[in-house]
């Protein structure tokens, strides 16, 4: 659809966003981009449709071409993850998770989750969270010597709080998860078990992580991160007796219409990650990550739990004398974009944090391999350790210029969608 660009205020900022994607390497483990017809499905005119309800069972009239938009969004969702059920509604990945914890225990319950500062999430419990304010929350760590989960310390907490609710995933965790030994620790509780795989739901669809289908009564995910999707999610499950509560959950319980735009996109991006070239995308992102660890651990910079199964890593930048938020500034300034983070039994607070969470999803996607992971790796590790000699910095952030100028996000043509250049 061809339309003028009046406001100018709105599109120059866009086209500044544009050039800062293509100028800086995306590090943060949770972003990605997205493909240009991903992109191209939200603007289109799907955004002017009100479509309360489900498909076939709508509050409004004229919903028949956008019911065959969430129809195929949901059977491509579930043919992709070998699930029975999809609700493809949820606007994010935390309103799938909190649609998902309202499908399976009633308000006050006890739900049993990663803690937030071992690499759990928001919606996992935060006491400013709606997780947190309308369910009664426990949690489980990492043990001190491997900062890897026990399940046998799994299995004695929930014996301890006999929760509704077990729930397994989470932001920054390097690790697989054993998802059999999660249902069976909540089987053995009578709990329900949910599974947030907001982030590595891409790994899952090409079995390069086991999958939590099998095992989970309820799996929630966003659509944006590994699997290379549009910011917003989705809800699996196995269960016919969870099906309706959580269509029910989802709406009319936490959102109204849904945005139809975004589903559209979302089809199309379970169609992409159904492709032979995204199996081979996600096993160069953990390649990638693989590298990665160890190219810094050879700098002498320490990795939380001695390197990484899946897309990120948690690199504890105490060891150089810094704190995250001086760490993450420190790469920004070179144009590498990554985020402070906490580690497992961290001594700082969340605003200045002992590590940063690196991740590779976004710049596999810029085609970077091995060789270029290496540069990078180096890169990070000579700003950590003089992040004040205005010298080296300047010979990285123009490294960084020339790899971020050989591999662009988008060609020329789809970058057109950002606004035009000048």
């Amino acid at each position: 659809m061809q339309h003028d660009r009046t406001d100018t205020q709105v599109w120059a900022s866009i086209e500044h966003e544009a050039r800062r994607q293509e100028a800086q390497l995306e590090l943060i483990a949770s972003e990605n981009h997205a493909s240009p017809e991903v992109i191209a499905a939200m603007g289109t005119v799907l955004t002017n449709k009100y479509a309360e309800g489900y498909p076939g069972r709508r509050y409004y009239g004229g919903c028949e071409f956008v019911d065959e938009v969430e129809v195929l969004a949901r059977t491509r969702a579930k043919e992709l993850f070998g699930s029975s059920f999809a609700n493809v509604q949820p606007h994010s990945g935390t309103q799938a998770t909190l649609g998902a914890l309202m499908a399976l225990a009633e308000p006050g319950d006890t739900v049993l989750a990663m803690s937030l500062d071992h690499g759990g999430h928001l919606s996992h419990g935060h006491p400013k969270n709606a997780s947190g304010i309308f369910y009664r929350f426990e949690h489980y760590g990492v043990e001190k010597d491997t900062e890897r989960i026990s399940m046998d310390a799994v299995r004695s907490k929930a014996e301890a709080v006999r929760p509704s609710v077990i729930v397994a995933g989470g932001s920054a965790y390097p690790r697989a998860i054993d998802f059999a030994a999660f249902a069976e620790i909540a089987e053995s509780v009578g709990a329900k078990l949910l599974v947030d795989m907001a982030h590595i739901s891409g790994l899952v669809a090409t079995g390069a992580h086991a999958s939590p289908v099998p095992h989970a009564h309820a799996i929630s995910s966003s659509t944006h991160k590994t699997l290379r999707g549009p910011r917003a999610g989705f809800v699996l499950t196995n269960h016919k007796d969870v099906n309706k509560r959580i269509n029910s959950a989802i709406f009319p319980g936490s959102q109204g219409g849904p945005l139809m735009h975004v589903i559209a996109a979302k089809a199309i991006a379970f169609r992409e990650a159904a492709q032979d070239d995204f199996r081979t995308y996600v096993d160069r992102v953990l390649e990638n990550a693989r590298v990665l660890a160890e190219t810094l651990a050879g700098r002498g910079l320490r990795i939380v739990s001695g390197g990484t199964d899946n897309h990120l890593m948690l690199v504890d930048v105490s060891s150089v004398g810094l704190t995250g938020a001086e760490a993450e500034d420190a790469l920004h300034a070179v144009d590498l974009t990554c985020n402070k983070n906490l580690i497992p039994f961290d001594q700082q607070p969340p605003v200045a944090t002992s590590g940063v969470r690196l991740g590779t999803p976004a710049i596999t996607s810029r085609g970077m391999d091995a060789d270029d992971v290496r540069r990078m790796g180096g890169w990070i590790a000579d700003v950590l350790e003089a992040p004040t000699d205005a010298e080296r910095l300047a010979r990285v952030k123009g490294e960084v210029a020339e790899m971020a100028a050989a591999r662009p996000i988008y060609p020329r043509e789809a970058a057109a969608l950002a606004g035009p250049r000048s």
